[in-house]
């Protein structure tokens, strides 16, 4: 049997044979990123403590796809048949949602000087879920709240390169060239390099809305500080294309699908 064979110019036979050796990467990344600890599922799919679960595996009361399994860092996905005693378990969905953070809270999952803002939302197990990017306690405005690890990187991740809106209230008028310089980049006290390029649109005198793409540290109030200028008041009206809009203070609810693809 005779074949033909294609002439192959020499990159585009690198690029496959590196697409080909991707390729199988690419699904072994997937595939952690969409998996669990056994522990941490038992607990998402009951009302048991994560103390709870790993007594339970200890004593031989969990299968998976019908094997008994005592280690609670055994990785598993929602294909996998996980049974307590028989009983079949069924994983809680992801949950997204947006919250309108009030001043003196904190975006944390225990309390501290300040209560944490999950005491705002009325949703079984909420201390199980973490804030997709956080925000000071004297700052208000749109938090995103979930339990999906994998969502919230796609948010928080300087990779990613989400837009987040800052409406802030200054001591000082603008100055001219502020908006320039934030274009630019600023070199923060602390930091080896600049802030990535900010985008300022003044509202008032003192008023601005500001975009960036990454969340340092105080990043908002260190940038103006590093154009001479101090930030009095910090409110988050949108996250990529979610905007707070008129979602009244210390309320919430639920992300709608379109909202929630955004960050897929």
């Amino acid at each position: 049997m005779n074949f033909f064979v294609m002439p192959v110019h020499a990159s585009l036979a690198k690029n496959i044979q590196i697409a080909i050796i991707a390729a199988p990467l690419f699904h072994y990344l997937l595939a952690i990123l969409l998996t669990m600890r056994l522990d941490k599922f038992i607990c998402k799919s009951t009302e048991l403590t994560r103390t709870e679960a790993k007594k339970l595996l200890k004593m031989s009361k969990v299968t998976v796809n019908d094997v008994v399994i005592k280690d609670p860092a055994t990785q598993v996905d929602e294909d996998d048949y996980i049974c307590i005693e028989d009983e079949a378990l069924t994983a809680r969905r992801f949950r997204y949602i947006i919250l309108h953070k009030p001043l003196a809270t904190i975006c944390s999952n225990v309390d501290e000087i300040y209560p944490s803002l999950l005491h705002l939302i009325a949703v079984d197990k909420a201390f199980d879920m973490h804030i997709a990017g956080r925000l000071d306690a004297d700052t208000t405005g749109l938090v995103l709240i979930t339990d999906d690890g994998h969502w919230s990187h796609n948010i928080i991740s300087p990779k990613k390169q989400c837009e987040k809106v800052y409406r802030v209230w200054l001591r000082d008028p603008l100055k001219t060239t502020t908006a320039e310089k934030f274009t630019h980049g600023l070199q923060l006290q602390g930091e080896d390099d600049l802030t990535r390029p900010a985008t300022l649109e003044q509202v008032a005198e003192k008023e601005v809305l500001l975009t960036i793409t990454e969340g340092k540290y105080h990043q908002v109030k260190r940038m103006f500080a590093a154009v001479g200028n101090q930030v009095l008041g910090l409110h988050r009206e949108q996250i990529g294309p979610v905007k707070l809009a008129d979602l009244p203070l210390g309320e919430w609810r639920y992300l709608n699908t379109e909202e929630v693809r955004a960050f897929l």
